[in-house]
């Protein structure tokens, strides 16, 4: 009990740093709000596939990891 009481103390200590934000307010402002949310929980130090279906995750990687690398080259 007390190792599930300190992983969550760790990571609520956690803080997301200014370019983590701008990336999920990117996220937010391009309509991805699923994606606002994955990303959210990586920056604070959480598992997604915790809070996500299986299915649901690996779409929104593929979707938004695929995209990602295609607009930067």
């Amino acid at each position: 009990m007390s190792q599930n009481f300190s992983d969550y103390h760790s990571s609520v200590n956690k803080k997301i740093k200014t370019e983590q934000i701008e990336q999920i307010i990117k996220a937010i402002i391009a309509g991805k709000y699923s994606w606002a949310c994955v990303l959210v929980l990586q920056f604070a130090g959480y598992n997604p596939m915790d809070y996500i279906p299986y299915r649901t995750y690996i779409r929104l990687l593929k979707t938004n990891c695929l995209l990602g690398n295609s607009q930067q080259n």
